[in-house]
């Protein structure tokens, strides 16, 4: 039937940022967390293309006490003066048009992250408020926007005796979910960025008092090496490095191989990271494949007919790839994925020449690095075997689901959701308590094998491990396939105590090394049961916290009944479905990765073989503890 409402007349165009201001997810992504802090990284990208064409050395980062945040760079400054063919400033062109920018020619920038010319312009969209100074061929030019719109002319400030551009905004309450910005996370990419961009000084500080970070890594990408592996045991004392130029391409490469079971692997393009991979991380892992296998079988260290597979070569290996090319592809706005196809062939052959070279020149790094992958394939043959062997048992196929299993009735993935409960008391409590519908319940019997330590055939002997394997459906590793799992919300149920906390972080750790996309996805949670029951004649509370407790009972005062919950079976089902599980009474926090390289420190941390960084962390974060179990 025709609808006569939907005419000519309702056919909209949206005017400048007005695009932007409507539909802001497309981007930068989103408008939570994530958003917000991305519109910090697209001011900064101004400032690193102007450090990468050579004319910028210092960028100094401020978080202000009114939720806005400074972005302050001592390169060229933004141009100003008239734009002929537009009629307006240059500036306020920059600003305010979306496409505008000078990354669209080879002159200006021939490397730079701000693509796309969206930037400056985007955040001024999604901002509350921005002010611009820009320091210029000896003045200070100045200018001020209203969520997008002018508020004033470019006007000249003053005199200036050097140049640069500062940036100060406040994201638009309006349109972001929460518009507080996290120090640790800022600080945590300015920290690659510096990596990454050697000799380049960036700073940050925030309202706080200590928080204030200064980094500058003369070692570049060797420096970050060094600091990912600085609580493992190291194979080789000196990283490999690598750096060439081809076709107008930079390939810059670091890797050390450690004593880690795990490899952790970041690739960056044009200073951005490539979370996602893309064509040179594919170049590199078939270069390095087919060097290792090279160098060993004309070294004789293989037998006839036997091969190293990639994941054999990459155990305990870490390393940076870090490429700058002139005109990054990149899978949408946010970057996360490098598209270009001619890199793959770029970083392999490169890889392939300067690695094999440096394996023939350093034998004693050869002669370790391969002997790990060599040990790795024989674990990975026995791994195959108990593969084979539970399979057999139908012990890892997710028709045969385990029988402690209580699944839920509903069968689209996207609405179903699984509780891994510690004991079969709480899980007994668990299964009463749930909405069979969607909710499943899996009980886990003691701690898991801790993962950190072990390899994959060590790890599938471990019943626990294998049951969670199956119940999710997903596989593990090389196997691993999201689009299989059978639950989109998987919810850690511990108790509050010591155990517990344990137990959440062996699970954490499991799902982190071996399926580290449910986390990317947001599929993890850890459920939040309450720590204390307070009752005053018919009022009854469940509090989450001691200064929640401290705070209802001199609210509540004198009489009141305050029962501890060390378990979750000293909860009914009731008590537990009312608290802990319940859509409308719950709380649930979604584990997230803000800053894999701290993940992976932390990992290494709490769950490795290296005392002394526990023992540290331990003593550094003692004071921090809500709640203490002993």
């Amino acid at each position: 039937m025709e609808d006569s409402t939907y005419d000519a007349e309702r056919i909209q165009v949206l005017e400048g940022l007005e695009a932007v201001r409507k539909r802001p997810s497309m981007y930068i992504g989103s408008t939570d967390f994530h958003g917000l802090h991305h519109l910090v990284y697209e001011v900064v990208d101004n400032s690193i293309d102007e450090a990468m064409a050579g004319y910028c050395s210092q960028i100094v980062v401020s978080l202000n006490e009114d939720g806005s945040v400074t972005v302050d760079d001592n390169g060229r400054g933004i141009p100003v003066g008239v734009h002929k063919k537009y009629k307006v400033d240059a500036l306020q062109l920059v600003l305010t048009k979306l496409h505008s920018g000078g990354k669209f020619d080879r002159k200006t920038y021939k490397v730079s992250g701000g693509l796309h010319g969206v930037g400056l312009s985007v955040v001024n969209a999604l901002s509350e408020w921005l002010e611009v100074r820009v320091k210029r061929q000896g003045k200070i030019h100045t200018q001020r926007y209203e969520r997008g719109l002018p508020a004033s002319e470019v006007t000249v400030a003053g005199a200036a005796d050097d140049s640069g551009t500062t940036i100060v905004f406040k994201p638009d309450a309006q349109i972001f979910e929460e518009t507080e910005f996290d120090f640790d996370t800022l600080s945590g990419r300015l920290r690659e960025i510096a990596f990454l961009n050697k000799g380049l000084r960036i700073s940050i500080s925030g309202p706080l008092e200590d928080q204030s970070n200064t980094y500058k890594f003369d070692g570049g990408i060797i420096e970050f090496v060094q600091y990912i592996n600085r609580n493992r045991t190291t194979l080789h004392e000196k990283p490999i490095y690598i750096n060439a130029q081809k076709g107008g391409v930079s390939i810059e490469l670091c890797m050390q191989y450690t004593e880690s079971y795990v490899e952790s692997i970041y690739t960056f393009a044009n200073n951005i990271n490539t979370v996602e991979g893309g064509t040179h991380l594919v170049g590199f892992r078939s270069a390095l494949t087919r060097t290792i296998n090279e160098y060993a079988r004309k070294h004789s260290m293989l037998r006839a007919g036997d091969s190293l597979s990639g994941e054999d070569v990459r155990e305990g290996l870490t390393a940076i790839l870090s490429v700058k090319l002139p005109e990054p592809q990149f899978e949408g706005q946010t970057k996360t994925k490098l598209g270009n196809s001619d890199m793959r062939g770029i970083v392999e052959s490169t890889v392939n020449d300067k690695l094999y070279e440096f394996l023939e020149e350093n034998p004693k790094v050869a002669q370790a690095s391969i002997g790990k992958a060599i040990l790795a394939s024989q674990a990975r043959e026995a791994a195959r075997k108990a593969r084979e062997l539970t399979r057999r048992k139908g012990l890892l196929d997710a028709g045969n689901l385990p029988g402690k299993l209580a699944d839920c009735t509903e069968k689209d993935p996207s609405k179903c959701e699984i509780f891994l409960v510690e004991g079969d008391s709480a899980g007994g409590s668990a299964k009463q308590a749930r909405d069979r519908s969607f909710q499943a319940v899996l009980p886990l019997r003691g701690k898991i094998l801790n993962v950190e330590k072990a390899r994959l055939d060590k790890m599938l002997k471990n019943a626990e491990i294998r049951t969670i394997i199956t119940a999710l459906g997903t596989g593990i590793d090389t196997e691993f396939d999201i689009s299989k799992a059978r639950y989109h919300r998987i919810c850690i149920m511990t108790d509050a105590d010591v155990d517990g906390a344990h137990i959440r972080t062996l699970l954490l750790t499991f799902f982190y090394r071996h399926m580290e996309p449910m986390i990317r996805q947001g599929y993890i949670y850890i459920a939040q049961p309450p720590l204390y029951r307070v009752r005053k004649g018919k009022t009854e509370r469940y509090l989450f916290s001691e200064k929640a407790l401290n705070e209802t009972l001199q609210e509540l005062g004198e009489g009141i009944e305050v029962q501890r919950y060390k378990g979750l079976g000293e909860m009914n089902a009731d008590q537990l479905r009312e608290t802990t599980m319940s859509i409308d009474s719950r709380i649930l926090k979604r584990v997230t990765i803000e800053d894999a390289v701290e993940a992976d420190n932390l990992f290494d941390v709490l769950m490795g073989d290296a005392v002394e960084p526990r023992r540290r962390f331990i003593h550094e974060h003692a004071r921090e503890v809500e709640v203490l179990d002993v």
